[in-house]
């Protein structure tokens, strides 16, 4: 016998479930980020590492560096928990292998960020910064002008009357 199509409701009911796990999943993210104190900039985002340029059972430095434990040394090698992740970059930067552990986030502002270099993580925290400086200026109601010149006045020569003594 061929299966039956599924009605419309069958539909609605799975949209449900997928909007429902996504509930799920954020707050068990908030209830694991939040006693860390930690600050969650960036909503969305993936981190992985490259296991073959990886040395982290030597240096182990981004597992130090990682805020919210969401690196871990697991079975010789270096573990990911993407519910912990803060996508805050405190890894990238502190990892000593270029191209190892590689970032992607988006920002409130929809704008992708991909870093996977300490360089590269700079440079986006200099082109913010950038960025906002330009728009405080930009905002400042008050415009900073030069004060206008005023004329010159003649100076009156001053010829002391010197005496032979």
């Amino acid at each position: 016998m061929p299966a039956k199509p599924p009605s419309i409701f069958d539909l609605m009911n799975e949209e449900e479930t997928a909007i429902s796990e996504e509930e799920e999943r954020k707050k068990r993210r908030k209830e694991l980020i939040e006693p860390t104190g930690v600050k969650e900039l960036f909503k969305e985002g993936k981190i992985s590492i490259n296991k073959f340029t990886c040395v982290g059972g030597q240096c182990k430095l981004c597992i130090t560096a990682c805020p919210t434990n969401a690196l871990y040394w697991g079975t010789g090698e270096v573990g990911i928990i993407e519910d912990l992740c803060v996508y805050c970059g405190a890894c990238v930067v502190s990892c000593m292998v270029d191209d190892c552990i590689k970032v992607e986030r988006i920002g409130d502002d929809g704008k992708t960020e991909r870093f996977s270099k300490i360089g590269d993580v700079i440079k986006i925290g200099e082109r913010k910064n950038t960025k906002k400086r330009f728009d405080r200026v930009k905002s400042n109601a008050v415009i900073l002008r030069r004060a206008p010149k005023e004329p010159k006045q003649k100076r009156k020569k001053v010829v002391a009357n010197l005496e032979p003594l």
